[in-house]
């Protein structure tokens, strides 16, 4: 077989795989429950005075009966204690401590919480009204002891709109793959049991404290998917700043991981594959004057973006520019996983 054929087909094999099990998973209805308990939704917040305003106002918008809203200023060098202090509410209340990290932020916001449901957001994010009520229905058993929702990118530069894109195709993946079964209850958005939080001994002090309290949460029991529950946030806006916090998010992961050819290594190695040949096969058949394959490829890649943007809400210009989009995030992660996993074997991470 013709290497670029084969290596075309491995990329449509996988993105088809998880292009079908997210189509059929829009016709499987998911388990919920309708209950309201007391809800704290901690906001950490490090010099987000220009921000913060907004992520509180989001919070206190929110379509639910029964909730506080606790921010905790880590120790900010702006003014983020004072634009807190500044709303006039009784559900809210404005701490300030020492900086310490977001995970200290978050465990001291947690000794301060009311609620048996903890939610967590960030400063520089936007719940929308209904994500509170949508994270607590998922709550659907006792066995449930976390929920994630989805997070999105607002912003109109490329990178900005490759970032939405790239947060449509993990709703996808979590709609598809992990509805009961979640990797990740994102910071933007988590919401975790009272009593979980308590008997791992609160927010993991980790670079990565969503993913390590998830993997710490799930020791217990489940952490599932709110497709419905959604956030939108502020991402990087140059690719340096983008480096640096993929990469800080990366070697965390790996930290993470654990020893031994886990599951999630296994996913994470097969990923890297495909992207090695989403990164190569399309340059070449360019280069090959193999036109007719080129047009197959960002035609498929294109189509299978068209349903998600849709379903999820995403901006039409994502789909239409995916093919360009899937390529820069092919090549962007394939560099940061060389260097990642160069990092851990020379000890450096």
């Amino acid at each position: 077989m013709n290497p670029l054929l084969a290596g075309i087909v491995v990329v449509l094999l996988w993105d088809s795989y998880f292009f079908f099990n997210y189509a059929v998973s829009l016709f499987r209805s998911y388990r919920t429950r309708e209950w309201n308990p007391r809800v704290s939704i901690i906001i950490p917040a490090y010099n987000e005075g220009e921000r913060v305003l907004r992520a509180i106002k989001s919070a206190l918008s929110q379509e639910y009966p029964d909730f506080e809203v606790i921010v905790v200023d880590d120790g900010s060098e702006d003014n983020t204690f004072k634009v807190a202090s500044s709303v006039k509410d009784a559900r809210l209340k404005v701490y300030r401590k020492e900086h310490g990290g977001k995970a200290k932020a978050l465990n001291f916001g947690f000794s301060k919480a009311s609620g048996e449901i903890i939610v967590t957001t960030d400063a520089d994010s936007r719940l929308e009204p209904g994500a509170i009520r949508e994270l607590v229905r998922r709550f659907y058993s006792e066995e449930v002891l976390g929920v994630g929702g989805q997070v999105r990118v607002s912003g109109r530069s490329f990178l900005e709109m490759a970032q939405d894109a790239e947060h449509l195709r993990i709703a996808m993946f979590r709609r598809a793959k992990e509805l009961d079964d979640l990797s990740l209850a994102p910071g933007p958005i988590a919401a975790f049991r009272r009593e979980a939080l308590e008997r791992i001994g609160g927010f993991v002090e980790d670079i990565v404290e969503d993913y390590a309290t998830t993997k710490a949460v799930k020791e217990f029991g489940r952490v599932v998917y709110a497709p419905r529950a959604r956030v939108w946030t502020e991402m990087p806006r140059s690719i340096a700043v983008l480096w640096r916090q993929r990469k800080r998010w990366f070697l965390g992961d790996l930290k993470n991981l654990g020893g031994g050819f886990t599951k999630d290594l296994t996913f994470l190695l097969l990923s890297d594959v495909v992207a090695f040949f989403d990164v190569i096969v399309p340059p070449l058949l360019l280069l090959t004057d193999q036109f007719e394959l080129f047009a197959l490829w960002c035609l498929f890649e294109t189509l299978t973006m068209l349903l998600p943007t849709f379903i999820e809400g995403g901006k039409l210009v994502n789909a239409l520019l995916f093919p360009v989009i899937v390529w820069f995030w092919a090549a962007f992660y394939l560099a940061l996983h060389v260097y990642g996993y160069l990092s851990l074997l020379l000890g450096r991470a």
